[in-house]
């Protein structure tokens, strides 16, 4: 996390250095910065850094980062520091920008009091986008994730469901894979039946584009909220020049057949020679994913568990692409080989 500090006077000077001493940070003084402009400065800042910590009034910063702030996805966290050094204040971005662990850090640093006011934070309630931040899932859609914090905080009832069991149940959720057993073949219990009839909220961990609801169940209007895993790897190979937009379309297009939600893929993976093929860079642009790129060695090592092209050999020297890179990447495969005029797709989970 890069993160800034903009220090208004000698005091907040005194306090940086002790915070720099401690963590790596970036200071903007006014005592050192010829024609300060605290609104000039927090707009560069804002777009520079993950993190931006005021040593100044809470008026200060509120208006100095106003006509910058877009959402709560996209802006840094930003702490305010009083200059006598007695409170960290978590001013945005408390959870998805990280804004009310670093307030703590802080506090411990300077050896202060943190003041955080998130309502689930106080009620030590985890929510939706504090499971995402700790597990590194996409949040569907922050209004939903609101939905399902304010139904906690008023002590609803919210089932949690990972459909890899990777994550434990948290605290004040309710498990709804037990609820699931229970009403399976109708034999609904009566304490389940009744706990149904409460629940209000759903939580699903997934990389599907759509899942399953309890809406065929006696439940009262239902909120939900997908937190999608970044579990996906996808092989691609391509011809020469191949156009991107009818790579990212025919992608899409078998996501979509296979209900996986795009933004699930963590890796395109290809071969070396094709690692500045401009449709397959697009592509890992398009999908926000990271590129792997294998040597030719790297895969002729495993090529032979797939089914080869004497064609791609000739062309290229191996005889597989998407297969072994999807493989090397460290997935289990769950497609055969896709061809797609002019290039191949394979996919794997991790």
């Amino acid at each position: 996390m890069r993160i800034a500090v903009v220090s208004l006077n000698e005091k907040g000077d005194n306090i940086a250095s002790t915070i720099a001493d401690n963590i790596d940070i970036d200071i903007y003084s006014k005592n050192k910065i010829a024609e300060f402009n605290v609104k000039s400065i927090t707009e560069e800042l804002m777009q520079k850094y993950q993190a931006l910590v005021f040593l100044s009034s809470t008026g200060i910063a509120v208006r100095a980062i106003a006509p910058y702030i877009k959402s709560k996805d996209k802006d840094p966290a930003v702490i305010v520091i009083d200059v006598l050094g007695k409170h960290v204040i978590s001013l945005l971005s408390g959870h998805l920008g990280g804004a009310n662990y670093l307030s703590l850090k802080l506090a411990n640093i300077i050896d202060a009091i943190p003041v955080i006011t998130t309502a689930t934070d106080m009620l030590k309630i985890k929510a939706p986008d504090i499971i995402a931040t700790e597990n590194n899932l996409i949040i569907d859609n922050l209004k939903d994730a609101k939905n399902i914090s304010a139904l906690l905080v008023d002590g609803e009832k919210v089932a949690f469901i990972d459909e890899k069991n990777r994550i434990s149940v948290p605290e004040a959720y309710v498990n709804l894979a037990d609820i699931q057993k229970c009403c399976e073949f109708e034999k609904i219990l009566v304490q389940n039946y009744s706990l149904l009839e409460k629940l209000k909220g759903i939580v699903y961990v997934t990389n599907k584009s759509n899942v399953s609801s309890l809406k065929e169940y006696p439940c009262t209007e239902l909120k939900q909220l997908k937190l999608i895993r970044k579990d996906v790897v996808l092989g691609v190979g391509c011809k020469k020049n191949y156009l991107p937009e009818i790579m990212i379309k025919q992608v899409c297009e078998s996501l979509e057949e296979l209900n996986i939600d795009r933004r699930a893929v963590k890796y395109v993976a290809t071969v070396e020679i094709k690692k500045n093929e401009r449709a397959i860079l697009e592509l890992n642009q398009f999908l926000k994913s990271e590129l792997k790129i294998f040597t030719k060695d790297d895969i002729r090592e495993i090529q032979h568990q797939y089914k080869g092209s004497d064609f791609v050999e000739k062309s290229i020297g191996i005889r597989a692409v998407c297969e072994p890179c999807v493989e090397l990447s460290g997935a289990d495969i769950f497609t055969e080989k896709i061809s797609l005029s002019g290039m191949t797709l394979c996919m794997g989970k991790i």
